[in-house]
């Protein structure tokens, strides 16, 4: 792991041990209105035909390259644009002390919007799931990098418990082996850990062994229409965009953009 990641985990160990004095795991499950919710289903989201397939993210920051955009930036007014302009699902990150997030994002972006909700988190302890579902998510991301193979099955097993879908996020070949029944829908990161440099070519030869029937999605580093058409011509179905749009002016503006680049494209192939 990257010494920011190791940085990350254990001040993610820290906030679990504190909600574990504060609340009983159970807690959630009574608290929140959306426990018994029935999940939007990204994985259905991103094989619909005509689906965009992109993941349009929210973020304020991220621990490289700092803020793009102030802490009381509106996500609920950003992901309600994602949505109307074709997003196939939307990820929030919640990390609050290095991406700039706050669980409460969640929450309000789920009160006006009907997209599958991704939970973009360090996600390493049940309560973390049982809290996702709280709060409005309907998928998370485990990411292989932090969690040993057996974790990730159980991890994985308890958010199906609870009605939600995971995306598996690898970065590297010796990873394949956290992909399990349990995870169905595989993201494959293009920014190398160790180095940060996005490497497309690794991210291809690493989506020609996941197995058939999974959904393959490509993460981070997209930031042009002939990306999307190169991964697509690779057999994924999901994008997850982020960071192109939030270091923008108005991420609302230029995911339309986008979106109208893409759909012309499409229309001419």
């Amino acid at each position: 792991m990257s010494n920011i990641l190791e940085t990350i985990v254990e001040a993610k160990k820290k906030e679990i041990e504190e909600k574990r004095l504060l609340f009983d795991p159970d807690w959630y499950k009574f608290f929140s209105t959306r426990f018994d919710r029935q999940c939007y289903s990204l994985k259905r989201n991103l094989q619909t035909d005509g689906s965009t397939g992109i993941i349009a993210e929210f973020k304020r920051k991220s621990p490289s390259k700092g803020w793009f955009k102030s802490e009381d930036y509106s996500a609920p007014a950003v992901v309600m644009s994602y949505e109307q302009q074709g997003a196939a699902a939307a990820s929030v990150l919640t990390d609050k002390e290095f991406f700039g997030g706050d669980i409460e994002d969640l929450t309000v972006v789920r009160a006006v919007s009907q997209l599958p909700l991704l939970r973009k988190d360090f996600i390493i302890d049940e309560i973390q799931i049982h809290e996702s579902k709280a709060y409005g998510a309907d998928v998370i991301l485990l990411i292989a990098a932090i969690l040993s193979p057996a974790r990730v099955i159980e991890l994985a097993r308890e958010a199906k418990n609870y009605g939600m879908e995971v995306l598996l996020e690898l970065h590297g070949e010796d990873e394949l082996g956290h992909i399990c029944a349990e995870t169905e829908i595989i993201g494959i990161n293009n920014r190398d850990l160790k180095t940060f440099r996005v490497d497309i070519e690794r991210s291809l030869r690493m989506a020609r062994q996941i197995p058939v029937g999974k959904v393959k999605v490509a993460e981070s580093g997209i930031n042009s229409i002939e990306n999307i058409l190169l991964f697509r011509d690779n057999g994924f179905e999901g994008f997850l965009i982020g960071e192109h749009f939030m270091k923008q002016p108005d991420p609302t503006i230029a995911f339309a953009e986008f979106v109208k680049q893409l759909k012309a494209k499409a229309h001419e192939d």
